[in-house]
């Protein structure tokens, strides 16, 4: 078995340790008849934490419970949670402290599986680590990206809500096998579509659009911003980053919207952006080849944008 990074912290949920249980991540530390190994079954989120504070906390933890309850899943109370990421980000600020404010970053992801075959609960920790080196340099180059048709139709999570779309799970298979297609045609991220033409999500992120319009108010011009982004209830997963954006955003004057959008819609933006809690606001520079806008507006718009996302908690 290969050993976890030296950087990782893990911190497992443990009744009988109510601040949660440090492990050792360079041991193996999960059972192989574990549910989350032998089937994928599970749930987790993943969050940026700043300075040791972690990011939108509360939309995540209500999101992990959401997730669980597709599943079925009984997982710890919100209170246990909290405790166990301030045990884990504790710990790896004092084995990794910063010198660099602006690099004081870290992943925390929380993860939840079925557990044991045969046991009565689920098995839960908090793992933190550093953020990747790409994430970081994808808010600041963009990225370049393919539409991949991911099978379904847009009504196919309403429809057959066995199929756990809206659920943030372990099974992640397909969502990596998507971004190794892209690797391999030289692009660096996706954009999935639905069967019926629909404009859904990227494997790891949230789709965001823009528009910018120069409109006649009276004699005087002004300006019209506007963020768009896929109908929430098309079987993708709810955006924590993409809904504190919105709120920003509208708080500063933008015009908010939500799809239905289809491929040419994101052709014709102003600028596009995937939006995820780790590698944060990153823009879009090409789909299928086409460039998005022009890159003084893409970056006029990514810069004012991830100021206002700054501010949020």
């Amino acid at each position: 078995m290969t050993s976890a990074a030296p950087a990782t912290v893990l911190v497992f949920l443990d009744p009988e340790f109510p601040n949660g249980r440090i492990a050792d991540a360079s041991q193996p530390q999960l059972m192989a008849t574990d549910q989350g190994a032998t089937r994928g079954d599970g749930v987790f989120e993943s969050l940026l934490a700043v300075a040791g504070h972690p990011r939108k906390l509360q939309a995540h933890l209500d999101r992990l419970e959401g997730s669980a309850r597709h599943l079925d899943l009984h997982i710890p109370g919100q209170d246990s949670w909290r405790l166990a990421i301030a045990t884990a980000l504790t710990e790896y600020r004092g084995k990794h402290p910063s010198v660099d404010p602006v690099e004081d970053e870290a992943v925390v992801k929380l993860l939840v599986t079925r557990g044991v075959e045969g046991s009565s609960g689920p098995t839960c920790w908090v793992q933190v680590s550093p953020v990747p080196a790409a994430g970081r340099r994808q808010r600041e180059t963009g990225v370049d990206v393919i539409l991949l048709d991911r099978g379904y139709d847009s009504e196919a999570g309403e429809r057959a809500p066995w199929l756990l779309l809206g659920a943030k799970t372990l099974s992640y298979a397909v969502n990596m096998a998507a971004l190794r297609y892209a690797h391999k045609q030289g692009a660096d991220d996706v954009i999935f579509t639905s069967a019926d033409g629909r404009v859904l999500e990227g494997p790891t992120s949230t789709v965001l659009l823009a528009h910018v319009q120069s409109v006649d108010d009276g004699g005087a011009s002004r300006t019209v911003k506007r963020l768009i982004t896929p109908q929430l209830d098309s079987g993708i997963l709810p955006g924590t980053s993409q809904g504190a954006l919105f709120t920003a955003a509208k708080a500063a004057g933008w015009e908010l919207g939500y799809g239905p959008l289809e491929p040419q819609d994101l052709l014709d933006a102003d600028a596009v952006w995937l939006i995820s809690s780790i590698r944060l606001l990153a823009p879009v520079n090409h789909i299928d080849g086409k460039e998005i806008g022009t890159p003084a507006l893409r970056k006029q718009l990514t810069a004012e944008l991830s100021e206002l996302f700054a501010r949020t908690e």
